[in-house]
């Protein structure tokens, strides 16, 4: 039976553990935000942190793993709990319900704004990372079960596809619009007119 010296001994290795994981996907996260993708290196991340290489492979195998990680624990979560609040949006049949949705959908990719050139990099580069996105696009119109629950069955993955091109046309609007400042409109005017292109996109066909 372990003794209490053994398992605090544990308790303390594991605690540190988790806290050194934790510095290295914050230390990732603003490099990759500062950098993009391609630019930063595993060496970057470990001088930020100081750590040695060692140290970071114990948590991860690749610079992609870490990508793969900072997204899991922050813009998975959150872009999913959008799209499950656009489902509740759309039960209500509200346009001004959704114009709500699209001005903090906007607001999203803005606190987000620094990390959108590192996950085009990766996609664009690593085959693996496509997959993860494509994965992760796929899961938004999953979460709506209730949106999808008004389609037929024969049309459900043109249901799905009308929430993907939703997802598409924002972020290249807002990196036309917020990283390019190729598009002069306000947030405002902005979540107006993609409301009048997505609200009545997004409705049920009705039965014949």
């Amino acid at each position: 039976m372990p003794t209490k010296s053994k398992q605090v001994g544990a308790s303390l290795r594991d605690e540190q553990k988790l806290q050194t994981r934790a510095k290295l996907l914050e230390g990732a996260k603003n490099l990759f935000s500062a950098q993009g993708y391609a630019a930063v290196r595993v060496d970057d991340i470990v001088a930020a942190v100081g750590c040695s290489r060692a140290t970071f492979y114990l948590h991860f195998a690749s610079k992609l793993e870490v990508l793969r990680a900072v997204a899991e624990q922050s813009t998975a979560p959150s872009a999913l709990h959008f799209y499950e609040d656009l489902d509740r949006v759309l039960d209500t049949g509200s346009r001004a319900e959704f114009v709500g949705w699209m001005t903090r959908a906007i607001g999203w990719f803005q606190e987000y704004k620094d990390l959108l050139p590192a996950w085009d990099e990766a996609t664009a580069l690593e085959p693996e990372f496509r997959d993860i996105a494509r994965q992760g696009i796929a899961s938004l119109p999953n979460a709506m079960t209730s949106y999808l629950a008004r389609w037929p069955t024969d049309r459900q993955d043109e249901a799905r596809l009308r929430v993907e091109l939703l997802v598409a046309q924002l972020e290249r609007f807002f990196t036309r619009w917020a990283m390019q400042g190729t598009i002069d409109v306000t947030a405002d005017q902005a979540a107006d007119v993609l409301t009048d292109i997505w609200f009545p996109a997004l409705q049920a066909p009705r039965e014949r």
